[in-house]
């Protein structure tokens, strides 16, 4: 079915449905328009096991690949027995009394223990951090660092430095802010009727305070509407990516889409026009999850691109550690983390 090969990164990202890979797996994987694959929790028996099914995605596609995973903390981490528990990043700012300092370097040793991890199995990044406020969205919730968006700034850029201390990237989420929209948008599609000025002072502070020094190496748009912006949900629009993220704040790194299976993404039709009104937005990378046939319908029949500048973005985005599980419990960094945190997990 599908035997091109491409020295390319594709547009799309994709997932597998179990522990190992099948055939259909491998020839998607083979496809020039797949350019990366997210796991799960169902993909997880233990870290010798996931270690080995991301070795066997890398031989599959036989070109670069991203491999991404949600493992925030909290409960957001997809993968546990066998892993440090990650703590939520809300509860973060509580475990350091209040005290700015204490909390920067609690963020900073849950970075460093998550990236550590993470890596050591063979995948590139986790979708982290959160730079939403916590603010009435049960679906951000403790996902967020605070209430504050001056406190997510501060907590969120010594996140941002823990991951790049060990050389994983960052993908900030869900830009300009989910945290102040009561619906959840796997669920619906929220709209959010604040005023511009009000989003741009309170929820886009944390994304534009860590574009501004350059802490973030990729953002992922929120499946929500604010009409007082554009009549678009941010993920389907050019204004919201093309002018405001990449002209107007000068972001120039991945932009990656939601998960196109949300309810979220609805608003602009079927798989195939919510894949091409995503990248003809402005995004690098496109997230078809949980259903394997409308990921192959898009494949088949969606008017999408390999772009040469998505793809030298994109590439910048792999890890370049080569240690592995092995070499884990030796390295001080993971060692020092796992101490600092030791009472909170």
């Amino acid at each position: 079915m599908y035997h091109l090969q491409s020295v390319y990164m594709g547009p799309i990202m994709l997932d597998v449905l179990g522990t190992s890979l099948t055939a259909e797996d491998k020839e998607l994987l083979q496809h020039p328009l797949v350019g990366g694959l997210i796991l799960f929790t169902r993909n997880y028996e233990s870290p010798q096991q996931i270690a080995e099914l991301t070795a066997d995605i890398r031989r599959a596609a036989n070109k670069p690949l991203l491999i991404a995973v949600d493992h925030e903390g909290g409960r957001v981490q997809r993968f546990r027995d066998g892993f440090s528990l990650i703590p939520a990043m809300g509860k973060i700012w509580h475990y350091g009394d209040q005290n700015i300092v204490a909390a920067q370097e609690l963020a900073k040793q849950s970075a460093i223990l998550m990236a550590l991890e993470v890596q050591a199995v063979g995948i590139d990044i986790s979708f982290a951090p959160i730079l939403d406020i916590d603010d009435i969205s049960a679906v951000i919730g403790d996902r967020a660092f605070h209430k504050n968006p001056e406190i997510v700034c501060q907590l969120a850029s010594a996140f941002v430095d823990g991951l790049h201390l060990v050389g994983m990237k960052a993908t900030g989420k869900h830009f300009p802010g989910h945290g102040s929209v009561e619906a959840d948008s796997h669920l619906a599609l929220p709209i959010d009727p604040r005023s511009r000025d009000e989003i741009f002072s309170v929820d886009m502070l944390p994304f534009k305070t860590l574009i501004n020094s350059n802490k973030v190496d990729a953002l992922m748009p929120a499946h929500v509407i604010f009409p007082d912006v554009d009549p678009e949900a941010v993920g389907f629009s050019a204004y919201w990516l093309k002018d405001i993220l990449r002209k107007q704040l000068g972001f120039s790194g991945v932009i990656f889409s939601d998960d196109l299976s949300m309810e979220g993404a609805a608003c602009v039709g079927g798989y195939v026009e919510r894949a091409e009104a995503a990248q003809q937005a402005g995004c690098d990378m496109l997230l078809l999850c949980n259903n394997r046939d409308s990921c192959i319908d898009v494949i088949d029949h969606a008017n999408i691109s390999i772009d040469e500048k998505s793809n030298q973005r994109l590439l910048r985005l792999l890890k370049t550690s080569t240690s592995g599980l092995r070499e884990l419990k030796a390295n001080t960094h993971w060692q020092h983390a796992r101490q600092a945190l030791a009472k909170y997990l």
